[in-house]
């Protein structure tokens, strides 16, 4: 049996066709991503058409389109095309989700910081039926509120921050928009980068393959759907093609990102010349076969350093998450750090 989201129930002799529905955001959901509040909302749909009707559009916000990490501002009014919804999918879908506690770096009663190892989607959706989230939020079912802060690809591993409080959510997103926090990335880029390159300062496009996997190219400065983005780069080893066994050079670089734009490291580091280790996307796809046979079965990527204000007493915070094993051998220790 069926309930019909926007519409009265229907009776076996009186059908009523769904509706489209107009729901405005309250202080509790303001700040929240779109899809995520979606998902909150319509708890019988599956997940992949919530995304398919973020892609199509028949979402809106205030009367235009929106992304699926679109932030909502209290007052929004978010449009909801007419969705049948399946009675009692809640119990089922939370059934089918691990719980599962991840290594912690810094906890609080405002604040979560864990350490995500690669292969973990942070959230479902997209093909994912579960991430870090429902995982967390399934392992510790007294608490009252936990959402992410930002997020990391699914193959990234490193420093992942949650929320434990709205206002812990409000003013961390604040200072992710007001690019107030550090976050500095390690990645194992392929060849000899040149150490005066520091600034990469690369418009963004994302686009669709045909499949509806999602992909991102770096377009011109004038490109009217480019979004800026800047990404810092410093050489900190070199690694020769001696020491990686003949395959190739290595630059191990210490990467800052200024903004936060989807596969924005992947994108600038693969459009300079020299992509990252283990990339499946954008990265050097001969390299990476060979790399696998030396144990490198990952993108080497990881989220190494984070710095913020505590969302209650303003501290300064720096975490940092060390090299997981399975990147840490790929760095020989006696290499000498780069000028």
């Amino acid at each position: 049996m069926k309930h019909i989201i926007g519409a009265n129930p229907a009776g076996p002799h009186n059908p009523v066709a769904p509706t489209v529905q107009q729901v405005t955001v309250d202080e509790d959901s303001a700040g929240q991503r779109l899809d995520n509040f979606l998902m909150r909302i319509l708890k019988g749909v599956p997940k992949t058409h919530v995304y398919r009707i973020i892609r199509s559009g028949e979402v809106r916000i205030n009367r235009g389109r929106a992304s699926a990490d679109t932030r909502l501002g209290m007052g929004d009014v978010v449009r909801l095309p007419p969705v049948r919804v399946s009675e009692k999918p809640a119990e089922k879908e939370a059934a089918a989700v691990p719980a599962r506690e991840f290594p912690v770096l810094f906890e609080d009663e405002w604040v979560l910081a864990i350490d995500k190892p690669a292969g973990v989607a942070v959230h479902g959706g997209s093909g994912v039926n579960f991430g870090v989230i429902e995982q967390l939020r399934r392992a510790r079912p007294q608490a009252k509120f936990l959402e992410l802060v930002h997020r990391l690809d699914r193959e990234t591993s490193g420093i992942l921050l949650l929320a434990k409080k709205r206002a812990a959510l409000t003013r961390l997103q604040d200072q992710f928009r007001e690019r107030e926090t550090g976050k500095t990335y390690l990645a194992l880029a392929l060849g000899h980068w040149p150490a005066r390159l520091k600034v990469l300062d690369a418009p963004l496009h994302k686009y669709l393959l045909p499949d509806g996997e999602r992909r991102v190219r770096v377009v011109a400065k004038d490109d009217p759907d480019g979004m800026r983005s800047v990404t810092l780069v410093k050489v900190r080893q070199r690694i020769p093609a001696a020491l990686s066994e003949q395959v190739t050079e290595m630059s191990l670089l210490e990467v800052t990102i200024k903004t936060g734009r989807t596969h924005q490291i992947r994108v600038h580091l693969a459009s300079s010349g020299h992509p990252i280790a283990g990339d499946d996307k954008y990265g050097q796809f001969d390299t990476n076969r060979l790399l696998q046979g030396h144990h490198l079965r990952r993108m080497f990527l990881h989220a190494w350093r984070l710095q913020f204000n505590h969302p209650q007493t303003g501290e300064r915070l720096e975490l940092l998450s060390p090299l997981p094993p399975e990147l840490a051998r790929m760095v020989p220790v006696d290499v000498e750090p780069a000028a």
